[in-house]
């Protein structure tokens, strides 16, 4: 398929059936994979729908400086969109935000601002940066904020979404895990859900010092996942359940993916998988599972893949995932595949994607 411009690219991302992240799975466990859309994340889905629609609408108009409040992920989709369409964007980021993804971001020709100190009332970053796009909007004559946060076109982005993955398993879906955040992703594929009366239960994979779903804030090393507000996104009822995961679950869960998958995510997919992990006592036996890969592991080598960063803030905890592999299963995953591209190639031609 040859696509029109590199924003034709974003969607229709690879699914893989995981066989070794968790030991002696009585159910089905399949991953999408959202790093191979263009930007590295799932959320060049959003950037693009509300984009795309601030266009349609007028909203955003030739020459009008787009601005928004983001730790990584939704900045890059957004300067990758603002890119391509010739938009000036400005990203308001705070101290947590990677050196790498502030290069990505210069890359793509944004403008970084960065606030140094977070809200007083409340301690965090997040109430701080807002304010800050608020700021920027009053001054800059000819700006919008796609406010992520609260934009619906962030949630519809997520039909298609969810609609890949239903298309992909042939209708059948029991069990979704949905890292949350912006709320974007989760209420798009439960809004596909109930729409069209399927019967998957949907999972919520939250942040310890997360917001969302209730509690206390509290400090968080890893980004991806968790809010230390509620975002306007959010509705009661979209998860049957919200499954909290710590920092050094998500460390833990990517190191296991990383050895036993040769996967390297990002960290909000090591904490679906340990999510998966909680609870997989109460999944029946041959349930068809899903969970939402959101981004990719390189943006993490300063942290999560770092042994010195992960020592100096857990200790010694690499016994958690140095249990490589059993060769024979190894193998025998091998001879399987093996013999079936044999058998597929003696019987069809093989399509090329």
């Amino acid at each position: 398929m040859v696509g029109d411009g590199i924003l034709s690219a974003i969607g229709h991302t690879r699914m893989v059936r995981l066989t070794r992240a968790i030991e002696k799975l009585p159910f089905q466990l399949y991953a999408k994979l959202e790093a191979y859309n263009p930007g590295g994340s799932i959320k060049d889905r959003a950037a693009l729908s509300i984009i795309s629609n601030a266009l349609g609408t007028g909203e955003i108009q030739s020459g009008t400086t787009v601005i928004e409040s983001s730790s990584g992920n939704m900045g890059i989709g957004l300067a990758q969109a603002c890119a391509y369409f010739g938009l000036p964007f400005i990203c308001v980021v705070d101290p947590k935000t990677t050196t790498q993804n502030i290069h990505i971001l210069e890359a793509y020709g944004a403008e970084v601002d960065v606030i140094t100190e977070p809200d007083p009332a409340t301690g965090e970053f997040l109430p701080a940066r807002i304010q800050r796009v608020e700021t920027l909007l009053r001054l800059i004559p000819n700006s919008y904020w796609p406010d992520q946060y609260s934009n619906i076109h962030n949630a519809r982005a997520h039909h298609q979404t969810m609609h890949e993955v239903v298309t992909a398993l042939d209708g059948r879906v029991d069990y979704l895990f949905c890292s949350a955040s912006t709320c974007g992703t989760l209420r798009g594929c439960a809004e596909y859900i109930r729409m069209n009366n399927l019967g998957t239960k949907v999972f919520a994979v939250d942040a310890e010092g997360s917001v969302i779903f209730g509690g206390s804030p509290k400090k968080r090393l890893i980004p991806g996942h968790g809010a230390a507000q509620r975002p306007g996104l959010y509705l009661d009822g979209l998860a049957e359940r919200c499954i909290r995961v710590s920092d050094l679950d998500c460390v833990i869960g990517c190191r296991q993916l990383l050895r036993r998958e040769a996967i390297m995510a990002g960290g909000s997919s090591g904490g679906g998988v340990m999510a998966v992990e909680r609870v997989k006592d109460e999944i029946p036996q041959g349930a068809i599972c899903v969970v939402l890969f959101p981004d990719r592991g390189e943006r993490y080598l300063d942290t999560i893949y770092s042994d010195a960063w992960v020592k100096g803030h857990f200790g010694d905890v690499a016994h958690f995932w140095r249990h490589p592999v059993e060769a024979t299963t190894a193998l025998h995953s091998y001879s399987s595949f093996h013999t079936s591209v044999q058998t597929e190639g003696n019987t069809k031609q093989t399509k090329i994607a």
